[in-house]
C-alpha cells in the first residue's frame, strides 16, 4: 500500500507516520502546503490512499483537486466539529477527528483494505464539503477565558497563561502575572479548544504554552522537566510517553 500524508502540522504528521508504521504501512511522503501537494501530484505518481488534513497553512486542501485530478482513495484527517463530519463519511472512505486514536486509525485502514479494488477510488464532492465546514473553518481557537474571583468576572487572555493544570478536581489558569485562577472547563475540553502550534498537554494534569517556557531541563527516567518565569506552584513533568511528541512539536 502507498501512502501520502496531506497535513500542515509536522509533528502531527510525524506522529501519524509513526502510527502508520505501527501498522507496518509505509508513508511514501509528507507534504504539508497546497502549493506543494500540487507540484508533487504533478509529477509523481498518486498514491493509493491519502490521509488528508482539511486546513493546510497556505488555503484549503480542496485547492489541490481544483488544480490536479487526483487518483487516489482519501481518509480525511480534521479537528473540526461534529456536524460537519457526515459528508466525509458519504464522501469518502473514512474520517479520523484529532487528535488521531490508534484504535479508529487501524479501523479506517481496514475500511479501506476491504474494498475491492476497482471501487477504491471513491467519489468525493468537495463542493459539499466546503459548504458545510465553511462555517467551522472560519471558527478561529479561544482567545480568553473567564474565571470568578469574589463577586468580580476575569477576564484572562490564553497568549497570558503559562499553562494550565488539574488539580483537587479542577482545572486552573497560570498566568503570567503570577497568579492562578480556576475555570469551569476541564484539560480534554482545552484541548480542543486551543491552538495545537501554542499549547501542549505534556501530562495527564499540565498543558503548557509553548510562548512562557523558561527552560526544558533533562529529568529522572527519560522524562523532561519545564521551567517557567512565574508558575512554581508544582513540579512540570514531560510524562516519558510524550517526550517524543513533545520534542516534535517545540521544532
Amino acid at each position: 500500500m502507498n501512502v501520502l500524508i496531506i497535513e500542515d502540522e509536522k509533528p502531527a504528521a510525524r506522529r501519524l507516520g509513526r502510527l502508520l508504521s505501527d501498522q507496518e504501512i509505509e508513508v511514501s511522503n509528507m507534504l504539508h502546503s497546497v502549493e506543494e501537494s500540487i507540484e508533487w501530484f504533478q509529477n509523481n505518481p498518486h498514491p493509493d490512499l491519502i490521509f488528508l488534513d482539511i486546513q493546510l497553512s497556505d488555503g484549503l486542501s480542496f485547492e489541490i483537486f481544483d488544480a490536479v485530478e487526483v487518483k487516489s482513495a482519501i481518509i480525511f484527517t480534521t479537528a473540526y466539529d461534529e456536524y460537519a463530519l457526515q459528508a466525509f463519511k458519504l464522501n469518502s472512505i473514512d474520517y479520523l477527528l484529532k487528535p488521531i486514536d490508534e484504535e479508529e486509525l487501524e479501523s479506517a485502514v481496514k475500511k479501506y483494505r476491504n474494498f475491492k479494488p476497482e471501487n477504491r477510488k471513491i467519489p468525493v464532492d468537495f463542493n459539499d464539503i466546503k459548504n458545510l465546514l465553511v462555517n467551522p473553518l472560519e471558527r478561529e481557537f479561544k482567545k480568553r477565558f473567564t474565571a470568578k474571583v469574589g463577586q468580580h468576572i476575569k477576564i484572562i487572555n490564553a497568549d497570558e497563561v503559562e499553562c494550565f493544570y488539574s488539580e483537587n478536581k479542577g482545572t486552573y489558569a497560570a498566568t503570567s502575572d503570577g497568579r492562578n485562577y480556576l475555570l469551569e472547563t476541564t484539560l480534554e475540553q482545552l484541548e480542543e479548544e486551543l491552538s495545537p502550534q501554542t499549547f501542549f498537554r505534556v501530562s495527564r494534569k499540565f498543558y503548557v504554552n509553548i510562548n512562557h517556557i523558561a527552560d526544558i531541563i533533562s529529568y529522572t527516567n527519560s522524562r523532561l522537566q519545564i521551567k517557567f518565569v512565574h508558575f512554581k506552584d508544582h513540579e512540570v513533568i514531560v510524562s516519558r510517553e510524550r517526550v517524543k511528541d513533545f520534542k516534535l512539536w517545540l521544532e
